[in-house]
């Protein structure tokens, strides 16, 4: 933490996994400092020692908090929903709780790591769209199907839950990536739902501080 208290940060601006973190602690009405790691300049300032010390994973987010660090975005959540459980993001019953893990790790387990900079960039560069398109859409089409069980408002009934905070960034990366959303309308209505919320709309990737200015929104 910095010396004023505040839980520090280390986020790239454009990274799905930080933006996950960056809803939840606006959502919890958080104070904290963005230390921007730049993933791609000076070959990706994750592999610095520096940044290594923090998290040996050498991935964004890492969250200095309470005098401990954490790497992994859904053990950072968790961590915050244990330590400051409101507005709740995990639901007190059981049943609920399931579905926002299911989704949560379909997401970031199932999806995201398979189109990540990391796995792009061990392909051909003209492999990449393709892809990442099927990546997203393998997922897309399961978890479509899923929220026909689960969804309400959002993924697991009318409150935000952990699993919003992941399908918000991985839709925008399918955009990034041009995927076809059209076969996909609980996703696409729960997204438009949840971007219209000011927690999702202060952590947005246009509006970080490490955001190029031709991306600023």
């Amino acid at each position: 933490m910095t010396e004023s208290g505040k839980p520090i940060l280390y986020s790239y601006f454009r990274s799905s996994c930080s933006w996950r973190v960056r809803i939840a602690l606006a959502l919890k009405n958080i104070d904290y400092e963005t230390i921007p790691t730049n993933l791609i300049k000076d070959g990706g300032q994750q592999f610095s020692k520096e940044f290594q010390a923090l998290n040996p994973m050498k991935q964004v987010p890492v969250l200095k908090i309470d005098g401990i660090t954490i790497g992994q975005s859904l053990a950072i959540i968790e961590y915050l929903e244990e330590t400051r459980p409101t507005p709740r993001l995990l639901p007190q019953d059981p049943k609920k709780r399931a579905y926002v893990h299911m989704i949560s790790n379909l997401i970031v387990s199932g999806i995201q790591p398979l189109q990540n900079l990391s796995v792009l960039k061990q392909l051909r560069q003209e492999n990449n769209l393709p892809w990442a398109q099927k990546a997203i859409s393998s997922g897309f089409q399961a978890l479509e199907q899923i929220l026909q069980g689960t969804a309400g408002k959002y993924c697991v009934g009318d409150e935000v839950t952990m699993a919003d905070l992941c399908l918000v960034p991985q839709v925008a990366n399918a955009e990034r990536f041009e995927v076809d959303l059209t076969p996909y309308p609980a996703i696409s209505r729960i997204n438009k739902t949840l971007l219209a919320l000011e927690a999702f709309q202060v952590s947005h990737p246009c509006r970080q501080p490490d955001t190029p200015p031709e991306l600023r929104a």
